[in-house]
């Protein structure tokens, strides 16, 4: 396809860490490297990262001064963020956005203004949620809102598509039975992916001791109240078994009185917070990764510890079972006797030695590759781009299907929102914005640091 201007909009972005930050920056990356403009917009990072910065590969992140409320994610207001998207998205010539995760406030705001602008729209989700509690019902209805008007929607596995058609009630008549619903077309399933390259393994030193490696947020979601249980059951019974537990979160207290309780400090180390450049020194100290989640869409961390050489135990949930073939994987039922069985298992396998992390690598690194995941999201732009605009009276009639009373509450969002952009229109002109004229471009920048090199290596004595 022809090269286009793309804004990747999300609370969660660098100098956080996670799956869906590492996810939007790869994609960014890649896509740049194929000679598209990419941009990324999120919200600013205390103690001054505010304003425009760089990361390579010539990535301009713009950092909002929205402050997060929660867990990186900022408070919806639908409104105060249209000056700033406006101007940005004017500026920077963008010709399509692509909003990642539902509880992204952020996310859901761009799709709402950029059609404003006749700029399409592209939603990723990359969690699983469920219907019942209050948090999931709330976020699932903002979710329906946004998506009734979305462009297109991609999911990181086939359980997330079927999460996220059901949240986010991705339906349409049958045009052959108008009686009977199907899918949008629209839906897309694209994995996450890894450099390869960055996680090789290393010959292991001759030891009798096992170490399983943990690398999770320490949270309910995670299932460390599996972990919890079944550790000392482990350590119990396996004598030269010990944990390396790395990660932050509300659980890490219960996991120190487990330690404390069972008398395990030489057994079970906790490392804290540990950076994502560090995560392969981690991996490649042990021999088995354990993955307790109660709800997992993808799993980055069970790819990254497959490609390192470790041999995986996990809980059979969400997309885990699309990850791994079953030979590279144990699969247990989230509850504590079956996880137990499931580490008795891999530790037989690595202790036979029938395991081989140099083939496991190799295999992976034929899996997975970003390269293919930004061709594969490349097909689903230019879909966008040739598919017809939707109107403004299109977008009430769907906005207006959300029900009795969310239906006109979003029918008024979206009124006064169009109002608000037609006096920021008379407010600011667009003739009085600065409009960006030059890009950094990737193959120049890449010339100037390798000349910087030949410079710096002439110079040395």
């Amino acid at each position: 396809m022809q090269p286009i201007s793309i804004a990747m909009i999300s609370d969660f972005f660098h100098p956080n860490v996670g799956g869906v930050e590492n996810h939007i920056y790869m994609l960014s990356a890649t896509l740049i490297q194929k000679g598209h403009k990419v941009i990324v917009i999120t919200h600013s990072h205390a103690p001054d990262r505010v304003g425009v910065r760089w990361l390579l590969p010539s990535l301009k992140v713009y950092y909002l001064p929205f402050l997060p409320i929660a867990s990186s994610a900022t408070l919806p207001n639908f409104f105060t963020s249209l000056p700033y998207l406006r101007t940005i998205l004017l500026r920077e010539h963008i010709h399509l956005i692509h909003a990642h995760a539902s509880l992204s406030s952020i996310g859901h705001e761009g799709i709402l203004h950029s059609h404003l602008m006749g700029i399409r729209t592209v939603f990723t989700d990359h969690s699983l949620f469920g219907f019942e509690d209050a948090a999931s019902i709330l976020t699932n209805k903002l979710l329906v809102g946004t998506l009734k008007n979305v462009d297109a929607v991609i999911c990181v596995s086939h359980t997330g598509r079927e999460n996220t058609v059901l949240r986010g009630e991705l339906f349409e008549p049958d045009p052959q039975n108008t009686s009977k619903l199907v899918v949008r077309q629209n839906v897309y399933v694209i994995p996450n992916a890894l450099i390869a390259d960055d996680f090789k393994p290393v010959r292991p030193k001759p030891s009798d001791i096992i170490t399983i490696v943990v690398l999770s947020r320490l949270a309910y979601r995670k299932g460390i109240d599996l972990l919890v249980a079944t550790a000392p059951r482990i350590c119990a019974a396996f004598p030269n078994v010990r944990f390396l537990i790395g990660g932050d979160g509300p659980k890490l207290i219960d996991l120190l009185q487990m330690r404390e309780k069972h008398l395990l400090q030489d057994r079970i180390e906790l490392l804290g917070p540990v950076r994502h450049s560090d995560v392969v020194s981690v991996l490649h100290q042990g021999a088995i990764f354990m993955n307790t989640s109660l709800t997992e869409s993808f799993g980055i961390a069970i790819l990254e510890a497959a490609c390192a050489g470790l041999y995986v135990v996990s809980t059979r949930v969400g997309g885990v079972p699309e990850i791994l073939p079953k030979d590279m994987i144990s699969f247990a039922e989230p509850e504590e006797d079956d996880v137990f069985r499931a580490i008795s298992e891999a530790i037989s396998i690595i202790s036979a030695g029938t395991h081989d992390p140099q083939k496991a690598h190799e295999r992976v690194k034929t899996f997975y590759d970003w390269k293919d995941v930004a061709a594969r999201t490349e097909k689903v732009y230019d879909a966008v781009i040739k598919s017809p605009q939707i109107d403004l009276y299109e977008r009430m009639r769907r906005t207006m299907h959300l029900g009795p009373f969310a239906g006109p509450i979003y029918t008024i969002i979206l009124i006064v929102d169009c109002i608000f952009f037609l006096f920021l229109e008379w407010w600011m002109p667009r003739e009085d914005i600065d409009y960006v004229r030059v890009h950094w471009n990737p193959t120049k920048l890449t010339q100037l640091a390798e000349n910087a090199k030949r410079e710096s290596a002439s110079a040395t004595p």
